[in-house]
């Protein structure tokens, strides 16, 4: 199990960090439908992104560095992974106030809400 966690953790933090990054660097842009910066909105949304793309860049960090711990954290693993869980939870949140995103969230949606449990699971399952 520990290798099976160990390795979740790795993919996590290199898929997070990238993700995060690739934000960052890219700002609006980087979001589907967004539109361009050429307008006070677009502006404000485009620091947002920039923003909130630095911390999920960090949490892709903490992922790894959880990766690295011998043995793996699993108290922390399990928050990581709420974290994400509360993610998905909020892509439901605007799905029934908003309607559907643009369709890449969908399935966004559905990794944030599935794989949580599954590596929390991994966490009980490895201390016995």
């Amino acid at each position: 199990m520990e290798r099976v966690l160990k390795w979740l953790a790795v993919a996590m933090g290199v898929a997070c960090a990238g993700i995060g990054l690739y934000h960052v660097v890219l700002g609006i842009g980087s979001v589907p439908g967004e539109g361009t910066a050429d307008t006070i909105a677009g502006v404000t949304v485009d620091s947002r992104e920039r923003f909130y793309n630095a911390i999920f860049f960090g949490y892709g960090v903490a992922w790894l560095w959880v990766a690295r711990q011998s043995p793996i954290p699993r108290s922390i693993v399990r928050w990581l992974a709420a974290f994400m869980f509360l993610g998905g939870i909020g892509r439901l949140l605007s799905l029934a106030v908003y309607g559907a995103p643009h369709w890449f969230q969908i399935p966004l949606t559905v990794i944030e809400l599935v794989l949580p449990p599954l590596i929390v699971a991994l966490t009980v399952k490895g201390r016995r």
